[in-house]
């Protein structure tokens, strides 16, 4: 005789803990996001909760909730609290993730130390390093202070003990990914223990109202390692981001319930640690006494903030039938569809050039309103004339030659004029450039060919 299955419970089955998808019976790979080793038993037996229980604390009108006891904390860091919305919330679990050696175990020793200046417990709870290798790296970036612990800890059930003992304000776990349960079956790093490390961590900073910062792998895709279900339970998740070759380092919010996600915050990694950047506009602008052919300076907007950074070109007789296109921090695709607009709509001709666009100081530059300051390194390479060193060019450029309005042109206008510049060339939009600042001349295009023409012909 078969046997009935009771009223709230289910059948025993499988679920992919990326996704949802779920399975009578396990598979090595989900079926619907094609994700490996991420299905997983979802039980035989699954209570239901219908009996109320008695209420601890009654529910209070939300105007009468008092807020200061989430008050932000400043980190020290000006940067990073930019990025935060104002500093670390007081039980908030922020979620800092980034490639290998990309100096978040720097950042947040240097925010540790900085916090425990202040006079608060801060506890320091590393898996990949002992506590003398975190003490010497401590000392070389001075980030040492007299209610700083440091605790080498794998095991979840030790590091829960130590913030017992303890009873920080702050808790930084580096990382993650290194902690494990034994009484959860699976290796460290694995979607269980992921999980499993993550929810005891969070139910103890909210338990306790403590701050706590941990720091996540990142995939080869640059994915956060781990189930998604720990970017959801935690507050804020934050992406490190940055070139190994370069000492400029980039974070943004991802998902942040107490601020803005649109902050970013810039930093420069060297041998002394990490210290943030107000101005880092002067690393992606190159120093010369006389302006050189081939070279524009734009003004992108990362988030809210403005940065000037400037477009090189070289263009050189290609003795191939197929010349090279190379770029470096600029979308390839991208800049190969610009060339075709130039030779097509403006009469460049390329079709016969290695061309080489880059930017300066290893920035990134994926931003459409890049378009015109591309365009104008190139045709300026190929002219070999040189623009003016006061003028910026940034507006987004179509297949038809047009010059279309972007984002924040006065934003863009204002940051400019602070750095001294004093021309520039924005896309012609319904309602203007805005207020210009004195001594500010500003030429208004509709096309690229206008632009070129206005440039170097004018």
């Amino acid at each position: 005789m078969a046997s009935k299955t009771t009223r709230g419970s289910k059948a025993p089955g499988y679920k992919c803990t990326e996704c949802g998808w779920t399975t009578i019976k396990w598979v090595g790979r989900c079926g619907e996001c094609q994700a490996w080793g991420t299905v997983v038993e979802t039980g035989a037996t699954v209570a239901r909760t219908t009996a109320a229980a008695t209420v601890l604390e009654p529910a209070l009108p939300i105007a009468s909730v008092d807020a200061a006891a989430a008050a932000f904390l400043p980190t020290g860091v000006n940067e990073l609290d930019r990025v935060l919305g104002g500093g670390l919330v007081p039980g908030a679990v922020i979620l800092l993730a980034g490639e290998p050696g990309v100096g978040k175990s720097t950042l947040l020793l240097d925010v540790a130390a900085r916090f425990a200046r202040t006079g608060q417990d801060v506890l320091y709870v590393t898996g990949e390093e002992s506590a003398a290798q975190v003490k010497l790296r401590a000392e070389r970036i001075d980030a040492v202070a007299d209610t700083l612990y440091l605790s080498a800890e794998t095991d979840l059930s030790q590091a829960l003990g130590q913030v017992e003992r303890v009873e920080p304000r702050l808790l930084v776990v580096d990382s993650v990914q290194t902690l494990s349960s034994p009484e959860v079956e699976g290796s460290a790093g694995g979607v269980s223990q992921v999980r499993e490390v993550a929810a005891s961590l969070i139910a103890a900073a909210k338990k306790r109202n403590m701050t706590t910062l941990l720091v996540g792998h990142v995939t080869k895709d640059g994915l956060i390692a781990g189930p998604r279900l720990l970017e959801h339970l935690v507050d804020v998740v934050c992406q490190f981001e940055g070139e190994r070759h370069s000492r400029l380092r980039l974070i943004r919010a991802v998902k942040n319930r107490y601020g803005p996600t649109d902050e970013v915050g810039c930093f420069d990694l060297n041998e002394d640690g990490i210290e943030g950047l107000a101005d880092p506009s002067g690393l992606f602008v190159s120093r010369t006494k006389e302006p050189v052919s081939g070279t524009c300076i734009t003004v992108t907007l990362e988030g809210r903030r403005p940065l000037v950074a400037e477009v090189q070109s070289l263009l050189a007789t290609s003795p191939n039938a197929q010349p090279r296109r190379a770029t470096s921090g600029l979308d390839s695709s991208r800049v190969s569809m610009l060339l075709a607009v130039l030779q097509q709509r403006a009469g460049c001709q390329l079709h016969k050039d290695d061309s080489y666009v880059a930017t300066v100081g290893g920035v990134k530059l994926s931003e459409p309103a890049t378009d015109l300051a591309v365009a104008l390194a190139v045709a300026s390479a190929k002219a070999g004339k040189a623009l003016s060193s006061r003028l910026i060019a940034f507006g987004e450029v179509g297949l038809a030659g047009e010059v279309r309005p972007v984002p924040g042109i006065n934003k863009r206008i204002q940051e400019a004029s602070r750095l001294g510049f004093t021309h520039a060339v924005v896309p012609s939009s319904p309602n203007g450039p805005g207020p210009v600042p004195e001594g500010f001349t500003v030429k208004e295009v509709e096309h690229l060919a206008q632009a070129l023409e206005l440039l170097f012909h004018g």
